[in-house]
């Protein structure tokens, strides 16, 4: 299992890196500082936020440095030196601390109740905790869920240890999904096929499904996105937008097969943030076909060399080199 370290998810899911080129080889990999919003937050623009860029972390020029990133952060993103390299994200466009009421990991509320994330600032996006009503017949993990006012309301029928996600707004209806188990330095997902995506600024700690980026293996309205050195299955949110060269601020914003790079690896993105495409190495005409190819993409490896979990091994993005 996977440990996916990242600032938040919308009511969808955001990502927010982006990749550089070494001396040794292309490398368009993630580590996720983002924010997960709801379906009614917003998450079309990155109009105001900070972009890292894509700026070198390597320490002697030899390769990428994974153990930094290449802009200040408040968030806790994380790489060690077995993952893919580390290169920059966007800033959380919501900024500020988490408000914590109460302990995700340890579920210290009073009986009968559970410790839940939710957003305290009217927005869709997950920023702080809170203890909240145990419903008596609660529903388990998998099955189907209600929630009460929003996605991000923190009040839904789910047991302890759960929480329901993927709601839609209209109808408040979701699945439960499991918090992760253990603690932050050492979390736990009982299913292997899952990873633990800890985000907004710890306030969110879920047991997403592993997936595949080139073949977008998700249930239907969700998409695959990157997550530290590994990827999950994510609610997409992009609405009308989310194509290639719209403007994004959060991880799941962009359409399926796309996924929100910095600013310099898409020409002529006018935002802190763009989405830009997945492609297969291992297809000679990949680079060619990207739709940037013309401002500079390449089908960049996601992974380093000999870094690439197994059956990750052919992920490239559709990136402007550095």
């Amino acid at each position: 299992m996977k440990t996916m370290k990242m600032r938040g998810w919308i009511v969808g899911l955001s990502i927010v890196a982006c990749g550089e080129k070494d001396d040794s080889g292309a490398t368009a990999s993630a580590s996720a500082s983002a924010s997960v919003s709801d379906t009614n937050g917003d998450s079309g623009s990155a109009e105001g936020n900070d972009s890292s860029g894509a700026d070198s972390n390597s320490d002697n020029g030899d390769g990428p440095n994974p153990g930094e990133t290449g802009a200040e952060t408040t968030g806790d993103a994380t790489a060690d030196d077995t993952g893919p390299s580390t290169v920059g994200f966007i800033a959380d466009p919501d900024g500020g601390g988490a408000s914590i009421e109460c302990d995700v990991w340890a579920q210290d509320c009073p009986e009968d109740e559970k410790c839940m994330p939710w957003a305290n600032d009217g927005g869709g996006a997950w920023n702080a905790t809170k203890c909240a009503p145990l419903d008596p017949n609660p529903s388990q993990p998998g099955d189907a869920c209600t929630v009460e006012g929003s996605g991000v309301s923190g009040i839904d029928n789910c047991d302890l240890g759960a929480m329901c996600w993927d709601v839609d707004p209209e109808t408040n209806a979701g699945t439960c999904i499991p918090f992760c188990m253990g603690s932050e330095a050492n979390p736990v997902c009982e299913d292997p096929n899952t990873t633990c995506s800890i985000a907004n600024e710890g306030t969110l700690i879920l047991c997403l499904p592993n997936c595949d980026p080139l073949l977008q293996d998700c249930e239907d309205g969700q998409a695959c996105y990157p997550i530290d050195d590994t990827f999950v299955c994510g609610p997409d949110v992009s609405g009308e937008m989310g194509g290639y060269g719209d403007a994004c601020a959060f991880i799941n914003v962009c359409d399926p097969g796309l996924w929100c790079g910095g600013a310099d690896l898409v020409p002529d993105c006018g935002s802190a943030g763009c989405c830009t495409t997945f492609c297969d190495i291992s297809d000679p005409e990949a680079s060619a076909n990207c739709p940037g190819a013309a401002g500079g993409q390449e089908c960049v490896a996601w992974y380093g060399e000999g870094m690439a979990p197994p059956g990750l091994e052919n992920v490239g993005s559709c990136a402007v080199p550095a």
